[in-house]
């Protein structure tokens, strides 16, 4: 009966749970529908009744619509005033909810006239779906809408997991097909025997020509414990072949590598906050003490975070136990929540430093910002990205969800961290909190740091940033010249040395830079572009002439030669090419114990454990 559905959707909470029971309109009494509304008015916090009373109002304009009998729509509008005696709050907000239904049934005539009258048929799913998508991106980046056909993405983004045949995979446009990248160890790829280079040119029966990695990546994906037959052309060789691999669920490791550095600083990488990281954390924290370790070296660069739960599972190994960690807080008070510190830690006095950049999100700002406020840690890197609000997931009609920011997050000193100021006045979200707005906290020690704008290092050290031709040769080349390099050289060696000790030599980067140098390749360098602007503008406003001969110098000094630009950024080409090939080999842990040699962040952080007056220092108030 539709009155039955509509009072069962009116009344859902935002948790999926019913305020109050559901009536047969058949048979119903009012004088029982009047008492179970008092009753249920009394039960509501402050917060909930205007919510409670919009939801109320709506459906009983929607029901005495559906009632021919006068009676009934009668008792309605006695209900209504029950309602206005029994929320006073609701007054105040009157012209908030006249606004919310003026504006639904303009929208909903809108639609109505474009059905009926449109030139073209309107396809309701892509209209609707961006509207709501427009109305979305006006209130924060994070709340997003999931129809019913895209909730395997969402439920991926909240587990990790997805069944495939685990492998990243890139679109070539030369050879107008997409390429195996990098077999994850221990996946059905790999265990399949494809490599590094193989050319997908069909799924099953459907060929994957001119196919972009998204097309492909649908096709790789499916049931776990199915099979696809994927046709490859083997790069080194040209070798088609035909190979059968059975799909399973894939979950990319939370913690990929950790292990012992010298003077008996131990070194973790964790990169997700999924279900279960924790325990796989608390695991290497024992290995590593086992061994010898003596402090640690945190690496949350790149995290981009996931469970609460998980974070402060985390942050427990290192604090005592009883401590809040993290509080939510929103508009609905039985939302909020305050994450505590549940168990005995594994180490309180161990020295820490926690590695952060910019993609350090969320629960990875919970974990370091947590050990910042308790004075646990020494945080080094560069800014992190400033998340500081919380999403939860609710249904929604037809299979579809919302991914919903309800809370802003807490860490220990009483700061949020937000970066975006997504309330912006016009709309949108692009601005960033400037740090002249951002307010002072305090950590247990006394520290100063700062809310909005994320979690700042107590010491800075940026990243080297990749130079231009890098950039070309590993993402834009057409010429493919660098994949052509990695694929021979690693069909030529069945082994390689250890991934802390492979180095590629001299004599292998002279091969490398004449075959960049025949294959014509050619980049935009960003000096050449910034001196053309120039130059435009000194004509504009009519200082070109005079300096012409200056002009005409230094665009000598700064012409095109790819030769020189190859031996002046060698070593950062030769690090690239070296981890790409480490990785074909020892997948993904091989290529971060081999990066660490040459990370500069890295270096530090073992400098200063190594140095633990320093380290001490760094944790005690700034004199003034």
């Amino acid at each position: 009966m539709r009155g039955l559905w509509l009072l069962n959707r009116t009344f859902a909470t935002d948790n999926g749970t019913e305020m109050f029971g559901v009536w047969n309109f058949n048979e119903f009494d009012m004088k029982k529908l009047i008492a179970s509304l008092c009753e249920t008015i009394n039960g509501l916090s402050g917060d909930e009744k205007p919510l409670f009373a919009v939801r109320l109002t709506a459906f009983c304009k929607a029901f005495s619509g559906m009632c021919a009998n006068s009676w009934i729509s009668m008792r309605w509008k006695v209900v209504v005033a029950l309602l206005a005696i029994g929320i006073p709050s609701v007054a105040q907000n009157k012209d908030h909810n006249f606004d919310v239904a003026k504006n639904l049934d303009v929208f909903n005539a809108i639609y109505k006239q474009l059905d009926m009258m449109y030139v073209d048929t309107l396809n309701a799913d892509e209209v609707i779906g961006n509207g709501i998508s427009a109305m979305l991106r006006s209130l924060d980046p994070y709340t997003v809408y999931f129809p019913a056909e895209q909730q395997k993405e969402l439920k991926e983004i909240y587990t990790g997991k997805f069944a495939g045949i685990g492998a990243l995979i890139r679109y070539y446009p030369k050879l107008k097909y997409t390429v195996i990248d990098e077999p994850y160890r221990g996946m059905p790829a790999a265990e399949a025997g494809l490599r590094k280079g193989d050319i997908i040119l069909g799924i099953d029966d459907v060929s994957m020509a001119g196919k972009d990695s998204k097309f492909v990546s649908e096709h790789l994906r499916g049931t776990p414990g199915t099979s696809i037959v994927l046709r490859i052309k083997r790069w080194s060789t040209g070798k088609e072949m035909r190979v059968k691999v059975t799909r399973r669920i894939i979950k990319q490791p939370a913690l990929p590598y950790y292990g012992m550095r010298k003077g008996g600083v131990g070194y973790i990488s964790l990169r997700q906050f999924t279900e279960g990281c924790a325990k796989e954390m608390r695991r290497a924290m024992m290995d590593l003490k086992a061994k010898g370790m003596k402090s640690l070296i945190f690496d949350l660069r790149n995290n981009g975070g996931g469970s609460e739960q998980e974070a402060v599972d985390i942050v427990n190994m290192f604090v005592r136990k009883g401590l809040t960690i993290v509080s939510n807080r929103g508009k609905l008070k039985r939302a909020n929540r305050d994450y505590k510190t549940a168990v005995e830690p594994i180490d309180t006095l161990m020295p820490i430093v926690v590695l952060v950049n910019g993609g350090t999100a969320s629960a990875g700002e919970i974990t370091s910002g947590s050990l910042q406020d308790l004075d646990r840690a020494v945080i080094l890197g560069s800014r992190t990205y400033g998340k500081g609000l919380v999403q939860m997931s609710v249904d929604l009609p037809y299979n579809g969800s919302l991914k919903l920011t309800t809370n802003k997050y807490y860490i220990p000193s009483g700061r949020c961290i937000q970066a975006i100021n997504y309330k912006h006045s016009n709309g949108g979200y692009v601005e960033h909190v400037p740090d002249s707005l951002t307010k002072v906290f305090h950590t247990a020690n006394g520290r100063e740091v700062r809310d909005g704008g994320g979690i700042q290092p107590d010491v800075e050290i940026k990243p080297d940033s990749l130079p231009n031709i890098a950039y070309y040769l590993e993402y834009v080349d057409s010429n493919s010249v660098l994949m052509n390099y990695e694929v021979e050289y690693i069909a030529k060696h069945p082994a390689i040395a250890p991934a802390s000790e492979f180095e590629l030599s001299d004599t292998d980067y002279a091969d490398f830079k004449q075959r960049v140098l025949k294959s014509g390749f050619s980049y935009d360098r960003e000096s050449e572009k910034y001196l053309k602007n120039l130059v435009k503008l000194a004509k504009f406003e009519g200082y070109y002439d005079d300096a012409k001969a200056e002009f005409e110098q230094l665009e000598k000094k700064l012409s095109h030669n790819v030769e020189k630009d190859l031996d002046y950024n060698k070593a950062v080409i030769k690090q690239l090419i070296t981890n790409d090939i480490v990785t074909a080999y020892y997948y993904q842990s091989g290529a971060i114990e081999h990066s660490l040699r040459s990370d500069k962040q890295m270096q530090a952080a073992e400098k200063l454990l190594n140095t633990p007056q320093e380290y001490r220092r760094l944790l005690l108030p700034k004199k003034k």
